[in-house]
């Protein structure tokens, strides 16, 4: 397929300018992206986006550059998987043509079967890869993952409530919506209820970092995740004033290993960063997120399919009188349960657990009150 258009809306990478004077060294990535960066052949596409105006305005956006700079810097360990990176989405005159630009560079890219990671502009931005979903009336699950719960009818900003837009818009196309990582004294308990009422599905901070393993399924089920670096604690991304707590470095690489990972999701947004910190470390905790995100996908790569049942240890149960079935990857150690309709879902051991135990797991339930 032919990448035409998109170009018009990007300003290509300027590998001069991001390594300065430095050569890459043999088998760093800048080095290996400078001699080949290929979007017909790769297997996930970064694209830049600078456009920060519907959360603050910065008058000189730095992040992505200084993203790349730390990216580029790091060694290429996943040899099965090819990387490209288009460069930043133009911003336009107005924030809704900015929305527009990355979301037509989207809908090409996606059209073309390539999993896409977006890079650096405010929270809001997600909007555009929904809308990249809905111009092709694609029913999705989305997952985001934020301190705060971006629907606020009365909020200024668009980053305050584009959330609105995205959950209640007519015609939409959210089949199931997730929320990790709130932090609970920044929410309104009414809003959890009313989120609760439409079968969504938040989790706090707290929750997901007790059990990591348990969010796993809902990222793998996700068509998309939008990753807001506002849910990080400030020691472990020094530009983010919001809050002391969050989550923590690793965490953040944890939850974009699992986005890697997942066969079903088509594109990653990492947003939030308009400026390094002094010491250059927020923009390296992004790129070793990127570095993650890939290695989740070389991991992904080695996982047989579903249907190929040697690469999997297969349980059967009987629970609360339904014969169900349970596969665990002999590869990647991850679940998957059967659902009535025989299709299977995406789970974790707790789940088989609770069905050995003749206890129908949550996890199940909400599975059949959404379908």
């Amino acid at each position: 397929m032919e990448f035409t258009s998109i170009f018009d809306y990007v300003d290509s990478v300027d590998f001069t300018t991001i390594g300065g004077d430095e050569a890459y060294g043999k088998g760093q990535i800048g080095g290996l992206l400078r001699e080949k960066n290929d979007v017909a052949t790769a297997d996930f596409v970064i694209v830049g986006c600078n456009e920060h105006r519907g959360d603050v305005l910065h008058k000189n956006n730095t992040g992505t550059h200084a993203i790349r700079q730390k990216f580029y810097q790091l060694f290429h360990w996943h040899t099965d998987v090819r990387i490209a990176d288009i460069g930043d989405v133009q911003n336009g005159k107005r924030l809704n043509d900015s929305y527009a630009a990355l979301e037509l560079v989207l809908t090409e890219l996606l059209a073309a079967g390539k999993k896409v990671l977006v890079l650096g502009g405010s929270h809001d931005n997600t909007l555009a890869i929904y809308n990249a979903f809905a111009a092709k009336k694609q029913i999705v699950e989305a997952t985001v993952i934020d301190a705060l719960i971006d629907i606020d009818p009365e909020g200024i900003k668009p980053a305050q409530r584009f959330l609105l837009e995205m959950l209640i818009g007519q015609p939409n196309y959210i089949r199931q919506f997730n929320l990790l990582g709130f932090q609970s004294y920044f929410t309104n308990p009414a809003l959890l209820e009313a989120i609760d009422k439409l079968r969504f599905d938040c989790v706090r901070v707290g929750k997901v970092q007790e059990k990591m393993e348990e969010v796993e399924p809902i990222i793998r089920s996700s068509e998309f995740l939008s990753f807001d670096l506002k849910s990080m604690a400030h020691a472990y991304l020094p530009v983010n004033d919001i809050s002391p707590n969050g989550f923590t470095g690793q965490d953040a690489c944890k939850l974009m290993q699992f986005a890697g990972m997942s066969n079903t999701l088509q594109v990653a947004g990492i947003f939030g960063l308009a400026n390094d910190d002094a010491q250059g470390m927020s923009a390296m905790q992004v790129a070793q997120m990127v570095w993650y995100f890939m290695d989740g996908i070389q991991k992904s790569k080695h996982e047989a399919d579903l249907e190929n049942r040697e690469g999997f240890t297969e349980y059967h149960t009987l629970c609360a009188e339904v014969d169900t079935v349970f596969l665990q990857s002999r590869h990647t150690g991850r679940w998957w349960m059967q659902m009535p309709d025989k299709s299977f879902a995406a789970c974790s051991f707790s789940d088989y657990a609770a069905a050995s135990h003749n206890d129908i797991p949550e996890r199940w339930l909400r599975i059949q009150e959404r379908d």
